[in-house]
């Protein structure tokens, strides 16, 4: 018995563990990409490393549920959980694998823990909800096996743990929170997207055909990666290396390996930067596309400062740059700045639709928009001349945005790809948001979900009023069902059977037999319902 209640325990560990490990690469879903892209950073091979994972916490949040199940009908019955050998072996490597898992991605992708309480601004009404009814339902297993078993020690801390379980439930709304509980006159105009390296899920990144992507959905702003070849001329590049966007290892393989700056113009300009979209296929998105999209991706070419900037001008936005710095042994390494400045007065764009990032030599580009990728104060970005911040969403609290939009500091937002994290920063007031998804976003024309404090508490107090109704009716029908089950021994069983009473009584004594038995570890029905003097049921049909 002791054994048994060992494993129920560690089989209700394994699949609460499981629950969160699911929820969390639910909602992390916005960060695929990036979670990719760092593989790649540490192992220098691009692949897909989510399938895997999506993969087995599918199937082990599958078999563990269903174990769960079995074992929560067990109970119901009155019986132990009795697992397999083998089914003990199943829950320890689940067990075992999350907890691994657990580790590995707090080592590899610490920051994205953050997502799960950010998640919880859009969550966590419904979340509340569902675990009310899901313990309100317990409430029948709980009704039946402390009515049963009487008041024993055991059975009273088990349902005094229950009790208090419900209590947290109905007192957690006071501890949510979420912006998108607000009266809908409060509401700001909608964000506008900013389309991160174009729209790279339906073209490759930091590419013209991406930019123009990004601006068939409707973006108000490009934002492009900017670095400078050997020969001072600023092109577009995310990774340090040409290795993962374009087909460099067939080109210069000795060469690979080479920060993507130590290559002059001409050597970059000869690389194809889109065959590597429809052979990797990032975004799972490449099926979608036309032939006539497939055959422009296959010619694609590295995009150069120049020509994103004349692009952008053409279509009356603004652009947002993120430059990186060549290396020491760089011939520009002094004047990168001074050449990305040429590359911008020759596209012929206005200096006010330009955003500059980089907090190096802000007094040369004080023509630019000045924006801050760190985190400061009002008064420190004041004293540097900056009027807004660039900031990943897990630094963006709902009460830091509202300090800096009282201060006339503009927030803009990234990376933004699902529809929950945009609707939640709608309702904060975030002026502007950058997304890989720009297309996704184009379809949320209001937030998901929007409720007056009024209203919640009205949701709030309803919900805790049904659950106690529905609890305190279970108890009572549980104690009377029961009760009548008192009335009747297995002798009154066996000749009820043999007439054939045809009543709810038959029914209640026949499980007055089965718990007996269970409680008395009685497995031979036989000796109860045929006795030693020879009675046969059969002969009396």
């Amino acid at each position: 018995m002791t054994w048994e209640c060992a494993w129920f325990i560690i089989l209700c560990s394994t699949f609460s563990l499981l629950l969160f490990w699911a929820y969390f690469w639910l909602e992390a879903h916005n960060d695929y990409n990036q979670f990719n892209w760092l593989l790649y950073n540490r192992s220098g091979e691009w692949k897909d490393g989510t399938v895997p994972i999506l993969t087995t916490t599918a199937v082990g949040f599958s078999y563990i549920t269903f174990l769960m199940i079995l074992a929560l009908c067990h109970i119901s019955l009155g019986q132990q959980l009795n697992l397999y050998w083998i089914h003990k072996i199943g829950v320890l490597a689940a067990l075992i694998t999350t907890v691994s898992g657990v580790v590995s991605i707090s080592d590899v992708w610490g920051d994205e823990w953050d997502i799960i309480l950010i998640s919880l601004q859009s969550t966590g009404p419904f979340l509340h909800i569902g675990a009310l009814a899901a313990v309100t339902a317990l409430g029948w297993l709980v009704a039946g096996h402390v009515i049963r078993a009487g008041r024993t020690k055991f059975h009273m801390i088990v349902l005094l743990v229950y009790l208090s379980v419900l209590l947290v439930l109905y007192m957690a709304p006071l501890a949510i929170t979420s912006p998108c509980i607000m009266d809908r006159n409060s509401l700001k105009p909608r964000p506008d997207v900013i389309g991160r390296r174009g729209a790279p899920m339906l073209a490759p990144e930091n590419t013209l055909m991406s930019f123009n992507k990004a601006l068939q959905q409707g973006v108000s702003s490009l934002e492009a990666d900017v670095s400078v070849s050997l020969d001072g001329v600023p092109f577009l590049m995310r990774d340090r290396t040409l290795r993962r966007t374009t087909d460099i290892a067939k080109v210069f393989p000795d060469k690979q390996h080479e920060d993507a700056s130590l290559f002059n113009w001409t050597e970059i300009r000869s690389l194809n930067a889109g065959q590597w979209f429809l052979e990797s296929d990032p975004y799972w998105t490449v099926g979608s596309l036309t032939g006539r999209d497939r055959n422009r991706m296959g010619n694609l070419t590295v995009c150069s400062l120049v020509e994103m900037l004349r692009l952008t001008a053409r279509a009356n936005r603004s652009a947002l740059l993120n430059l990186h710095r060549p290396p020491p042994e760089h011939p520009h390494y002094k004047t990168w700045i001074m050449d990305t400045l040429w590359a911008v007065q020759r596209s012929g764009i206005s200096q006010k639709r330009v955003t500059w990032t980089p907090d190096t030599d802000r007094g040369r580009v004080r023509g630019l928009q000045q924006t801050s990728l760190e985190k400061l104060s009002v008064e420190e970005l004041r004293h540097r001349g900056i009027s807004s911040l660039t900031l990943r969403y897990s630094q963006a609290s709902n009460k830091d945005i509202q300090d800096f939009l009282v201060n006339n500091m503009s927030v803009m937002v990234y990376p933004v790809n699902e529809p929950w994290l945009y609707s939640v920063l709608w309702c904060s007031g975030v002026p502007s948001v950058s997304s890989d998804a720009p297309q996704v976003l184009r379809k949320v024309p209001y937030p998901i979900w929007l409720m007056s404090p009024y209203e919640y508490c009205l949701v709030w107090i309803t919900s805790d009023l049904v659950s106690i109704a529905i609890v305190t009716g279970i108890f009572i029908f549980q104690k009377w069902r029961m009760s009548g089950m008192q009335n009747y021994n297995p002798e009154q069983i066996m000749l009820s059977a043999v007439t054939r009473r045809p009543s709810r009584d038959v029914n209640i004594m026949k499980e007055k037999l089965i718990f007996s038995e269970v409680s008395n570890g009685v497995t031979n029905t036989d000796e109860h319902l045929y006795p030693e003097n020879g009675y046969d049921i059969g002969q009396y049909k």
